[in-house]
């Protein structure tokens, strides 16, 4: 499923000549945490899929790119601009994916993954922080966003329970 995801965001953002995109959260985070854990990898809720179009950052774009998405493959696809974003969080303005994911309430989850056009083979990762904390088992909250909204995402996310080796640093 996660080899189709990539296939397939690579091809539709190509074809939409937008090439700041990642399929980013947990995604990655998770299988990381799947595979050090010894779990099989477990079906995500969603796929997170970031883009940046300062362009255009209208709503309609993200569901329009979702919905092609979806029609070719059955899969929890959610879309959205991160040219946008920043409104929404009281930031200033993001200028890029990477830039966007910087502001992420969780380090670890501040990561993303595409496939490139020019060798579908290869996969880039991008990290807006360190990739230790992500296979050092932690979880770290980000600075730049509030201990409370961390606090809030442990607990609904469940994740201390479902990867009971993980530890949170602050």
């Amino acid at each position: 499923m996660r080899m189709d995801a990539l296939t397939l965001c690579m091809r539709t953002f190509a074809q939409l000549g937008i090439d700041d995109w990642l399929i980013a959260a947990g995604f990655v985070r998770n299988l990381v945490w799947d595979k050090l854990h010894g779990f099989k990898a477990h079906n995500l809720n969603d796929i997170d899929v970031i883009y940046y179009c300062p362009h255009d950052t209208s709503v309609a774009k993200d569901i329009h790119i979702e919905r092609q998405l979806q029609q070719q493959a059955a899969l929890p696809f959610s879309v959205k601009n991160q040219a946008r974003m920043h409104i929404r969080n009281h930031d200033a303005p993001y200028h890029s994916c990477l830039d966007a994911m910087r502001y992420w309430p969780e380090k670890q989850t501040a990561i993303g993954v595409k496939m490139m056009l020019i060798a579908p083979k290869q996969l880039n990762l991008q990290s807006a922080f360190s990739l230790n904390g992500l296979f050092n088992y932690t979880i770290t909250p980000n600075p730049l966003r509030s201990q409370a909204l961390f606090d809030q995402r442990i607990s609904s996310k469940g994740w201390l329970e479902r990867y009971p080796k993980l530890a949170i640093v602050t």
